[in-house]
């Protein structure tokens, strides 16, 4: 198996170009972009980039490490805060990140091992970021608080895709204001629905959580 590792200081940047382009066109046209697009935006043969990573899908696993590795980055900045929506918000408007996080987006649409980091990376966070409310008393407690931030994590991200998915033409020319134009939309009615609730009443809830607790 060819090594993605560069051999050399100069193999260096031309790999980082290589991955950095590749990072950029897979978020504006997703992962079926051909390596000819991305060897252009680089401004190097497609030979180079076989030479450096092997294959598409060694270019493609040399993004994903490059993307965690920024992500775990992010992990302990001042960029970090609660939800999902807000870390991408904030990661797009940040001109380093904002190639990433469209990267990121097209990879919860893809699937794949990026994907599976990215939401336990937001679980985890939500369950942090509920816990404190449930201290201060802004929250209500939850019978099972990791289950429910894991539900929260998925329906949030779920929407966010499905947008994603109808405003492709927006998500590949501004995807800032995509953003933006998601939150404005749908902030309200998601404030709604986690303040007031839905059902009227416990009936439902009390007749499924026994059938659940004994499975």
């Amino acid at each position: 198996m060819r090594s993605t590792r560069p051999r050399d200081t100069g193999d260096l940047t031309a790999a980082a170009r290589i991955r950095d382009a590749a990072i950029d066109r897979y978020g504006r046209d997703g992962f079926t972009a051909s390596l000819r697009a991305v060897a252009s935006d680089a401004g190097v043969s497609g030979a180079l980039i076989v030479h450096h990573f092997g294959s598409k899908d060694g270019l493609r696993a040399a993004c994903d490490d490059h993307v965690l590795a920024l992500l775990r980055e992010t992990k302990s900045s001042a960029l970090r805060s609660p939800g999902n929506a807000s870390l991408l918000h904030q990661l797009a408007e940040t001109d380093r990140y904002a190639p990433m996080t469209l990267y990121i987006v097209r990879s919860l649409q893809g699937g794949g091992r990026l994907a599976d980091v990215f939401l336990k990376r937001i679980v985890d966070d939500t369950i942090e970021y509920m816990a404190i409310g449930v201290e201060t008393g802004r929250i209500k407690p939850s019978h099972d608080p990791p289950a429910r931030a894991a539900l929260l994590a998925r329906m949030s991200l779920g929407a966010l895709v499905v947008e994603a998915t109808l405003s492709d033409d927006l998500l590949r020319t501004d995807f800032p204001r995509f953003l933006r134009e998601y939150t404005d939309r749908w902030a309200v009615p998601t404030l709604e629905l986690y303040t007031d609730g839905v059902f009227a009443d416990r009936t439902l809830l009390e007749q499924i959580r026994p059938q659940n607790e004994e499975q």
